[in-house]
């Protein structure tokens, strides 16, 4: 018998608000809602964060993201080490010039620029936190 092991179906991240955070990486990403996540009529959309408790992010071909809701979250304070990053996602681009993209897209999306090496000439990427305080880095691979 073949050797087993478990498949990594998703990556949770923590939030005291999951439909912000989720709508945040959904149009980041191009992800679609798991069916009955998605926001629906205006009475649910209105339902406290509180009462939504866990949205899921479907990605076609690879990992999904799912978000659950805390009652409070201790930010990121990378690169200063009073809280680590703890877990952040790796994305890439195919080249700068895509990267200057993506960079905008986050941005307009809310996400803050922690670290800018777009230079590099090795590596060059850019590190981000969410709307939690979740770091992300794009880079050109």
């Amino acid at each position: 018998m073949p050797n087993q092991f478990p498949l990594i179906a998703q990556v949770v991240l923590d939030t005291t608000d999951v439909r912000a955070l989720a709508e945040f990486y959904r149009q980041l990403f191009g992800l679609t809602y798991r069916a009955g996540d998605e926001p629906a009529e205006p009475d649910i959309a209105d339902v406290a964060p509180e009462e939504r408790d866990w949205l899921v992010l479907r990605n076609p071909g690879g990992l999904q993201l799912a978000f659950q809701q805390v009652e409070s979250l201790s930010p990121s304070t990378w690169p200063a080490a009073e809280v680590p990053q703890q877990l952040h996602l790796d994305t890439t681009v195919p080249d700068v010039a895509a990267l200057d993209e993506q960079t905008e897209r986050a941005l307009a999306l809310g996400a803050t620029l922690l670290l800018d090496r777009s230079d590099d000439d090795e590596e060059p990427l850019r590190v981000f936190a969410d709307l939690a305080g979740h770091p992300f880095c794009i880079f050109v691979a």
